[in-house]
């Protein structure tokens, strides 16, 4: 039997990295200069037109000084995240 994995929530990953943002008051300029990241690139995030990459997600994780955890796991919002006791 393959067990096939539930689809990722980018939107909601997208949003959690424009609230981080918002949440800093930072602008675009400012979380590219703080992560070392384009400012198309951080753009093209918030708007779902690219997923990046796990570096990426690091470099961003680092910059606003949360776990990596905090940001990736919402992936799993629409889900329950693997290794979850389900009720």
């Amino acid at each position: 039997m393959t067990i096939i994995p539930p689809d990722p929530d980018f939107a909601a990953l997208r949003v959690e990295l424009a609230r981080l943002r918002v949440e800093r008051g930072w602008s675009f300029d400012e979380l590219a200069r703080r992560s070392g990241l384009a400012r198309r690139t951080l753009i093209d995030l918030e708007h779902g037109r690219t997923t990046g990459s796990l570096t990426t997600w690091h470099a961003l994780a680092h910059a606003f000084d949360v776990a990596i955890e905090q940001m990736l796991g919402a992936l799993c919002n629409d889900h329950t995240r693997p290794g979850a006791k389900s009720s």
